[in-house]
């Protein structure tokens, strides 16, 4: 049996994150594989990613879990909580223990303990004092992430935010804008296929979005486009 070290799956997920960047990659793609990357290598449970639209509000663009995904939508309904304030401020929040929040965000603290959450550590995405969102790792348990997995979440989430403003793919603030409102956009896609999936099939949610990722993958289609065909019904899973 083949042992991999942990700075060996560090720079496999730097690779798996910098491999998206081909052109008219899939953003959704990209920020789905910079949560379930930050996860798999991190003491995390569960993540979920913020990203900001064009009218500047935050939206849930990606998210490793059903639970996760679920948490940040109520936080961004109260307009508050740490996902929130470390886009507003662009520097890292980290509770290490949800349950003795002391009455500071309320509706987060009762979302994410109600989702089975003790914790949570929020790294900006940003770059070049410019802030497009948050990305926020969730555990099952209290504690604080160390300082090297907090350095390694800030790192892949810097390597994600760089891909979405690259030179070479977005020349102009405008693009950035439409192609962060493409993948906005295609999530609500997304989320109307996974329930004709899970509807269909008799799967849950999760299993109903693996089966939509791993065919737009294995056929070589974006994310957006499967999404479409299952939602109108001329493809299956």
């Amino acid at each position: 049996m083949v042992t991999t070290s942990r700075a060996e799956r560090v720079s496999a997920a730097f690779v798996k994150l910098t491999d998206t960047l081909v052109a008219d990659y899939d953003v959704l793609d990209l920020l789905h594989t910079l949560v379930e990357e930050t996860v798999g290598l991190l003491d995390a449970a569960a993540a979920g990613l913020l990203l900001v639209d064009p009218q500047g509000e935050l939206q849930v663009v990606a998210s490793t879990s059903e639970e996760s995904q679920l948490v940040e939508i109520l936080q961004l309904q109260a307009g508050s909580g740490p996902c929130v304030e470390c886009f507003r401020t662009g520097v890292v929040v980290a509770i290490d223990n949800i349950d003795s929040m002391a009455g500071r965000w309320p509706e987060f603290q009762a979302a994410a303990l109600s989702q089975g959450f003790r914790s949570v550590h929020a790294v900006p995405m940003r770059v070049h004092g410019r802030t497009i969102g948050a990305m926020g790792l969730f555990g099952q348990d209290t504690g604080a992430l160390t300082p090297e997995d907090s350095a390694i979440g800030q790192a892949l989430a810097d390597v994600a935010t760089i891909s979405l403003l690259q030179e070479r793919t977005i020349r102009e603030s405008a693009l950035v804008n439409e192609q962060l409102q493409r993948a906005l956009n295609s999530r609500v896609l997304i989320e109307q296929a996974k329930g004709v999936i899970s509807h269909t099939s008799g799967v849950d949610m999760s299993e109903a979005f693996i089966r939509l990722r791993g065919y737009a993958r294995s056929n070589s289609v974006s994310l957006h486009s499967t999404a479409g065909k299952i939602v109108d019904r001329s493809l299956t899973l």
